[in-house]
């Protein structure tokens, strides 16, 4: 049998002796209760689509709510279903969650872009994508109880409400649970769609902002829950590919007889970029791939060096020729000609690795005859739903079936499909025998997709009062959006302002990285910020507040870090503080406490404070936890973390040499205030990261007087900064 996390199934549904499930679909769908005792209605509905429904109700009471989202950790399997569970009153101790099935006609989110319907759990989106979904679909779930019990009871439905799995009727002193109701329930003529006044009011919830335990926790921790590298499925064999140290290589086998002769080797399975290797088990894979000797071609990664091409990043950045225009507001070229004063520096920041937990992995099955495929994966999903899949194996789209599992780990990095793809063609080469993709640790540091190399010129121009009056921003990198993404500064009341991005490509694989384009901008932005203070002799906070005298919200964030970290008492001696804000989603200031050990050039940082404004918070404990887990994965990147490349070759290849933080090295404490506000709920989880590097530089300025400028802050680069 196939070892997977418990996961209804349509067989399963179909052999249900009780309960239904009600298919209260989004964007169109319409809503169908069918009941489980009634299989020849059942099968017509799932003869036209999957098992569409948001949730399902059983007479024990069970509540089932489908998740849509993947769960890396951020905890999405508990604040949807929270969601659904607010509105339709449920009783959240039966509750049980399930991931949905992976079709975004049913289960994509409108929350993206008008028009689409996106199940892509990225850029922190998801519980302000879906929270007015899951408000309305929850909404009608309870309304479809309500109805069939005033319809068994004979009353208005307007006499009726509900609280905590139950639905009452005041003037009768009748009650009657949602399990109970089942045998009764009937699909009203219509169901209200209901708008935001119809639903329940926030002073109303019971759940939603309240600290409710995370529902995969348990599992997770007794270790019943299934990752994608956990399946093991009969007749299993395992693939693994040579990728190569340069990228974009093009690979010549030279001794193939050698490795086709080798105990369990199954096949090669050659690609444009690598040798696949299919065996028995893994170590006989694994084994292969070292004996494998290839020949590879030159790249456009060839030459390529990581730490010389900033030089040609400084020139591309001087030229008189502007770049994709992304920002322009004001009149920046006659606030320059007109300003007192001019500040122009540049930010610099080298290639990041993802480090997720969980080596990449998928396993994939495709049936005797090529027309169907079973797929399982942690994947943060995409815009296409099955993953790249059935454009490999040539098969329509609905003949792939993808059960989602846990990921240990995403920031971005699940969000590509080359690891499923890869294993669709080694499954098609060994179909029906389902195939095991795993990716070495060396195999995604060496053949990674890193968060760009980039370098940021800021130009500022100050009036004789020292007031800002312009800036511009140059960003320069490969990467387009992964570069020059978070160069406005909507929340700073600056009248003339300019952004834009030139092109530098290097042929080296990039993606989204926690946070993308904030944490190598909002860097440049903030520490900028500081470093005019710093020469003006103003406090940083005060600079801060006069640009956001026009944005209530941002400078509540403000004040709050400033009274929570007691910015106005000095630190004790050889410690200082620094400052900064980020908006990614949510709004966020942040402020560290940092010292220096100036024999060894390592910066460690004491404390972390945060006031954050994330509009309708779902689950308080686990906003707090996410901006936890940013702060340490912000000084990890900051203080430790480098990929360097010579000659177009990535130089690390495990966790020896590419450095992550260490326990001992965490701050004391970090501290998160949340504020409260009415809006919806806003993304969290990348929020904390990109606050980090500026806040420990302007940490650094303040009680050095020098600048750090370059990404990551390695103690070789503090000494310098120290002896300049």
């Amino acid at each position: 049998m196939v070892q997977t996390k418990t996961e209804i199934s349509r067989r399963k549904f179909l052999k249900s002796s009780s309960g239904v499930a009600l298919f209260i679909g989004v964007s169109g769908i319409l809503p169908q209760l069918i009941s489980c005792k009634d299989p020849k209605k059942i099968k017509e509905q799932l003869a036209q689509q999957p098992l569409t429904a948001w949730v399902k109700l059983s007479e024990d009471g069970l509540i089932t709510i489908y998740n849509p989202a993947a769960e890396m950790g951020q905890g999405s399997m508990t604040s949807l279903p929270l969601i659904f569970a607010e509105e339709m009153d449920a009783d959240w101790s039966m509750v049980k969650v399930e991931f949905s099935p992976q079709e975004s006609e049913i289960y994509g989110s409108p929350g993206w872009a008008p028009g689409s319907k996106l199940m892509f759990t990225v850029g922190s989106r998801t519980t302000n994508s879906y929270y007015q979904v899951m408000r309305k679909a929850g909404a009608q779930a309870r309304y479809v109880l309500m109805s069939s019990a005033a319809k068994h009871w004979e009353v208005p439905i307007e006499e009726l409400t509900t609280s905590n799995s139950h639905v009452l009727h005041g003037k009768t002193n009748q009650k009657i649970s949602y399990g109970a109701l089942v045998p009764f329930l009937e699909m009203p003529e219509t169901l209200p769609d209901f708008s935001e006044a119809q639903l329940k009011n926030p002073k109303d919830f019971q759940l939603v902002g309240k600290d409710i335990p995370r529902t995969e926790i348990p599992a997770k921790v007794d270790g019943s829950a299934m990752f994608a590298i956990d399946i093991r499925l009969p007749g299993m064999v395992y693939g693994v590919l040579e990728r190569g140290k340069l990228h974009g290589s093009k690979p010549s086998l030279t001794n193939e007889n050698e490795i086709l002769a080798m105990e369990g080797v199954l096949k090669i399975i050659p690609l444009d970029y690598a040798i696949g290797i299919v065996a028995k088990n893994l170590e006989q894979a694994l084994n292969a791939k070292q004996s494998l000797k290839i020949d590879w071609s030159e790249s456009k990664a060839s030459g390529h060096n990581s730490q010389e091409v900033y030089s040609t990043y400084e020139k591309i950045a001087s030229q008189k020729e502007k770049g994709k225009v992304i920002i322009e507001i004001g009149d920046v070229a006659k606030a320059k000609r007109t300003a007192a004063k001019t500040y122009e520096v540049d930010y610099k920041n080298d290639y990041v690795y993802h480090a997720q937990m969980e080596p990449l992995n998928a396993v994939v099955q495709v049936a005797e005859d090529g027309g169907s495929a079973e797929v399982w994966v942690g994947s943060q999903q995409g815009t296409d739903t099955k993953l790249g899949v059935p454009k490999i194996l040539g098969i329509a789209s609905e003949k792939v079936n993808v059960h989602l599992q846990y990921l240990g780990g995403g920031f971005g990095r699940r969000s590509m499909n080359d690891f499923v793809e890869e294993c669709a063609i080694l499954a098609k080469e060994m179909a029906p025998l389902p195939v095991k993709l795993i990716w070495t640790r060396e195999d995604d540091v060496t053949y990674g997709a890193f968060r760009p190399l980039s370098l940021q010129r800021l130009t500022v121009n100050t009036d004789p009062e020292g007031n800002i009056t312009a800036f511009s921003h140059a960003v320069v990198g490969d990467g387009g959006n992964l570069v020059a993404s978070a160069v406005a500064n909507d929340h700073y009341d600056i009248p003339n302002q300019f952004a834009e991005w030139r092109e530098a490509s290097n042929g080296i694989r990039l993606k989204h990285w926690r946070a993308v384009g904030h944490g190598p901008n909002k860097f440049a932005i903030e520490s900028m910020l500081d470093e005019i203070a710093w020469k003006q002799g103003t406090d940083p906070l005060e600079l801060r507040r006069k640009l956001m005298a026009k944005a209530p919200r941002a400078l509540a964030t403000l004040e709050k870090a400033a009274e929570i970290s007691q910015w106005n008492t000095p630190s004790v001696e050889g410690r200082a503080k620094g400052m900064a804000f980020v908006e990614h989603g949510s709004l966020g200031t942040g402020v560290c406490e940092i010292s220096i050990d100036r024999s060894t050039g390592n910066i460690l940082v004491h404390h972390f404070w945060i006031a954050l404004d994330a509009g309708v918070v779902v689950q308080p404990d686990n906003v707090k936890a996410q901006m936890e887990g940013g702060i340490i994965m912000g000084i990890s990147s900051v203080l430790k973390e480098q990929i360097t490349i010579v000659d177009g070759q990535v130089q690390q290849s495990n966790y020896h040499d590419y450095n992550l933080l260490r326990m001992q090295e965490i701050p004391e404490s970090i501290e998160t205030v949340i504020l409260e506000s009415s809006e919806i709920p806003e993304g969290v989880g990348e929020t904390a990261t990109p606050m980090v590097a500026c806040a420990i530089a302007n940490a650094f300025l303040k009680l050095t007087g020098k600048p750090l400028r370059h990404l990551p802050f390695s103690p070789e680069r503090v000494l310098q900064a120290l002896n300049s």
